[in-house]
């Protein structure tokens, strides 16, 4: 089944509170101006968002759809079978369908015939990345780690020496309010002369983004407790 003409437009949102008009392109503006649907991963959040925007858009006609990692793949297929026009994809923070839900709705668009269209904005990953002065050319994002004390030690120090290997950047994250508690596994599993870069509170106010070896943070450690964070290690 097709839908000729049907558009799926995947929009950024901000990492941190009053950053829209430094980090959020025009194209996302005429996006989200023009549309009525939006597939959300929390409808509250995504209601202030676009309230935050001023455009003049009344909240309560607009049409969201909730798509989070527990809703089955039928329902968001069904949803997406019954669009009646261009609909959009807000990510919780940061890009639609990078670690986000929205990716489960972008691959049935596309069996559907729907054209996606992924407009530019900010990912804590890429900026991380770019920031961190480790490969650009090779690198993996892991997502979240075991929670595990134990599995989450074999799997940084599996991390490591696959990094070290094909020389390949390791990106990861956490919960923010068990960040403390990761770095501390970091530290305890990585060897000293292991890079490692911490970004915290990307675009936002707090904005903290530093590259040190492994013996060099356990001597600076910071305070990362429910500070959005990723690390990368290389």
């Amino acid at each position: 089944m097709s839908n000729p003409g049907r558009n799926i437009f995947l929009i950024p949102t901000i990492l941190s509170e009053g950053t829209e008009g430094e980090v959020l392109s025009p194209a996302i503006i005429r996006a989200i101006t023009g549309l009525d649907v939006f597939f959300v991963e929390n409808v509250r959040t995504a209601r202030r968002f676009i309230s935050s925007l001023k455009l003049g858009k009344v909240i309560d006609n607009l049409t969201f759809i909730e798509l989070t990692k527990d809703t089955p793949e039928n329902v968001t297929a069904e949803a997406l079978r019954g669009l009646k026009g261009d609909a959009g994809i807000i990510s919780e923070a940061g890009c639609p369908g990078v670690a986000d839900p929205g990716a489960v709705a972008v691959e049935i668009a596309h069996r559907l015939g729907i054209k996606v269209v992924p407009l530019v904005g900010p990912s804590s990953i890429l900026l991380a990345l770019m920031a961190s002065g480790m490969s650009g050319q090779s690198f993996a994002f892991h997502g979240y780690l075991p929670i595990d004390k134990i599995q989450r030690k074999k799997t940084i120090q599996s991390l490591e020496r696959e990094g070290r290997q094909r020389q390949q950047t390791q990106i990861f994250m956490e919960t923010p309010f068990r960040n403390n508690q990761l770095l501390e596994s970091v530290l305890e599993s990585c060897m000293p002369d292991t890079l490692l870069c911490i970004a915290a509170d990307v675009t936002g106010a707090g904005e903290f983004i530093k590259t040190m070896s492994i013996k060099n943070w356990k001597a600076n450690k910071p305070d990362l407790h429910k500070r959005p964070t990723i690390f990368l290690i290389g």
